[in-house]
């Protein structure tokens, strides 16, 4: 690793790590400040939490670095697509569960 690709891996990390901070305070300061309403605050929440899984796999995971086969990305797609199925399912199943008889 030259002197100069260093440098590159430590700008990159001290970049994500800001923007990662950032995305960390914003919601914190809207939720303690009760500076928006609950329906506009929970997508902004959302909003930066998925921001910020964004900036990790691209800042610390090096998802896009890589000269082979992307089977990393294939392995994160594939996981993703079980997280929202799991997480979708259980909202469904609670909503039905929370409606009175």
């Amino acid at each position: 690793m030259s002197n100069h690709e260093h440098t590159a891996s430590i700008k990159a990390y001290v970049i994500g790590f800001i923007l990662s901070i950032i995305l960390t305070i914003i919601p914190l300061v809207l939720v303690l400040n009760h500076m928006l309403a609950k329906s506009v605050l929970l997508p902004v929440i959302l909003i930066a939490a998925v921001l910020q899984f964004v900036i990790q796999l691209f800042f610390f995971m090096h998802i896009r670095d890589g000269e082979g086969p992307r089977y990393n990305v294939m392995a994160l797609v594939l996981g993703l697509i079980f997280v929202v199925t799991i997480v979708v399912g259980a909202i469904w199943i609670m909503s039905f569960n929370s409606v009175v008889q």
